[in-house]
């Protein structure tokens, strides 16, 4: 992009609305955060609205401005309440700049004030993640809301695309206006070079990733357990992230304690610079997410993570994780509801040095391919729609 085009953006503002921004953690916060980060340092004056948070927790280098909302960032009907009577409040400023959507949570209230013209914005910009695509064409009355805000936008996005597949074969009225905006490294990782290959007494796992079912830490679990004595003796199973759903902490604790002969480490949820170290203490990741009712993986950041740590992933073949990790080059993806390869995938590479750091070293290239900049160009720029 030219430096007068640079110029001329500059003073379109985009409001990037959201209810999943740091401290909030998981991969649709680090995609809102560095999709705003990369828009501004691109030249866009950027608003970012987001959830109420602690003070304390406000990053210094934010290049955009910040506007917390009186609301706690769920979808219940109280946030959409709350987030609707500032949209109206300052729908004067919205009519002549672009509003950036880039998770369901907003894109609720969007659909109820869509049909008032009075609060349209300059320019519409969706982004889709998966299971809210599935959500969404689950219910008849948000079918028929999401079509017409699909229509009203002027862009639409998705980080995959299975995900892109998955939008058009239920909302067809975004195949003339969907670009893909694949995520990258977060802005601070700090690529470590490899370090050499250090004798341990054992193999480490690890899990990073919220306790839900979905990221299927339990058959992670499982799979390890069922591996025989002699094997289960050298490993240890890490697993890092809080609980988000009902019981599923507590099941995985009392599954881990009913084979004792695995030693299983549970480390909460851990800030970045401590994680960093968590990711060098491995040998091989894994996130054996699945599809889960109307729940799907779309992508997958994480996977790019620890792969840029050069760790061989192991992972179920399912919604986009193929494009996050490359079966048989920066790991090994397994078919869901399939134990026992699952179990001989982690056999392979615990017995195979030579490959988990063939995989690991392929990873590490993999996961530098993408690029947030170009990420917000796809989203932002009029050009791209005339190329």
């Amino acid at each position: 992009m030219s430096a007068s085009v640079h110029a001329d953006l500059a003073g379109l503002p985009v409001f990037l609305i959201t209810h999943e921004f740091y401290p909030k953690r998981g991969g649709i916060a680090t995609f809102t955060e560095e999709i705003a980060r990369a828009s501004a340092t691109l030249g866009y004056d950027v608003e970012v609205w987001a959830q109420s948070a602690p003070a304390a927790t406000e990053k210094s280098d934010w290049p955009f401005r910040l506007h917390r909302l009186p609301l706690k960032g769920t979808h219940d009907l109280a946030c959409q309440i709350r987030l609707g009577r500032e949209l109206i409040r300052r729908r004067r400023e919205l009519r002549h700049a672009t509003v950036y959507l880039p998770e369901p949570g907003p894109m609720l209230t969007m659909m109820l004030l869509q049909f008032f013209h009075a609060f349209r914005p300059g320019r519409l910009v969706l982004t889709f993640h998966g299971s809210e695509i599935l959500k969404f064409a689950g219910s008849p009355w948000r079918r028929w809301l999401a079509r017409h805000l699909i229509r009203r936008a002027t862009r639409v996005s998705t980080l995959s695309n299975y995900t892109q597949e998955l939008l058009l074969s239920h909302f067809p009225e975004a195949a003339e206006k969907i670009y893909l905006t694949p995520g990258a490294l977060r802005s601070d990782f700090a690529m470590v070079p490899p370090k050499p290959t250090a004798r341990k007494n054992k193999i480490v796992v690890l899990t990073v990733g919220r306790l839900h079912p979905r990221k299927g830490q339990l058959l992670t679990l499982q799979a390890l357990q069922m591996l025989p004595p002699e094997v289960r003796a050298r490993l240890e199973y890490w697993v890092v992230g809080g609980q988000s759903k009902g019981n599923y902490e507590a099941q995985l604790r009392a599954a881990a304690a009913a084979v004792p002969d695995l030693k299983v480490q549970f480390f909460g949820n851990l800030p970045d610079d401590e994680l960093a170290g968590i990711y060098e203490g491995a040998d091989i990741f894994a996130m054996t997410s699945v599809n889960l009712d109307r729940s799907v993986e779309g992508f997958g950041l994480v996977y790019l993570e620890a792969a840029a740590h050069g760790l061989p992933v192991v992972a179920h073949d399912v919604g986009g994780v193929s494009e996050a990790v490359v079966d048989g080059v920066t790991g090994l993806l397994v078919p869901p509801d399939r134990p026992v390869q699952l179990a001989a995938a982690f056999e392979k590479l615990i017995h195979d040095e030579v490959l988990r750091a063939k995989l690991g070293s392929a990873g590490r290239e993999w996961a530098v391919r993408n690029c947030w900049k170009e990420s917000a160009e796809a989203l932002f720029n009029p050009q791209w729609a005339e190329s």
